[in-house]
């Protein structure tokens, strides 16, 4: 069984020595969102994602991701229209998309593009201290996200943000793969617009709590 959230960012999460606005690294702005869906996608295996809950910030490393692009993409919630959930889509780019599925797995999306072209890039997985945190679902529940972050804009540095640590990938490290979990889209399900670092060598980790 899970342990809640809380016990899992005691694993992790240490008393930042400055604010966070005031390290030398870059926080990524609303125009590196408001470009391509799968560049954006590609250029976040590397970056960084970091979470700050009472004054304590984790960050972890990204290593996998999905791109959705617009409406004509049958895997992309926006496929079905502008409904309630998906409106964040349609609006600027770097806000957070947070829904949740099965009743108990949250998933946090970065909206791309230009506004009115509902797109965004889900993040799948990443590397927390030599631990692979592998899947939406865990990766949300041990950063504490859930809907309460949806529509939090992402690029202000307060509470959840994505860096740049000038971390270096090299193309031939980021391996395209079709999207899971999306075969009644068809065709689109096909497109190879899941990409994952190929030299992760983290552990999975296997439970949340403490030993």
């Amino acid at each position: 069984m899970l342990a809640s959230p809380a016990a899992s960012l005691d694993d992790h999460f240490e008393q930042p020595t400055v604010s966070p606005m005031k390290t030398k690294c870059s926080i990524l702005s609303r125009d590196y969102f408001n470009r391509p869906t799968v560049t954006v996608a590609r250029s976040l295996i590397g970056k960084y994602l970091v979470r700050v809950v009472d004054e304590r910030a984790l960050a972890g490393k990204i290593v996998e991701v999905e791109a959705y692009v617009g409406s004509q993409d049958r895997a992309c919630h926006a496929s079905k229209g502008r409904t309630q959930r998906t409106e964040v889509m349609f609006g600027p780019a770097g806000i957070a998309y947070v829904y949740l599925v099965y009743g108990m797995y949250h998933c946090l999306n970065v909206v791309t593009e230009r506004e009115e072209f509902p797109s965004a890039v889900l993040i799948r997985a990443i590397e927390i201290e030599g631990e692979l945190i592998n899947g939406p679902g865990r990766l949300c529940r041990e950063l504490q996200i859930d809907r309460r972050l949806n529509r939090l804009d992402l690029t202000t540095g307060e509470s959840l943000w994505f860096e740049d640590r000038g971390v270096l990938v090299k193309k031939e490290d980021v391996r395209a793969h079709p999207r899971i979990g999306v075969d009644y889209a068809g065709e689109w399900a096909k497109k190879p617009w899941r990409f994952r670092l190929s030299t992760v060598t983290a552990s999975p980790r296997t439970r949340l709590t403490k030993k």
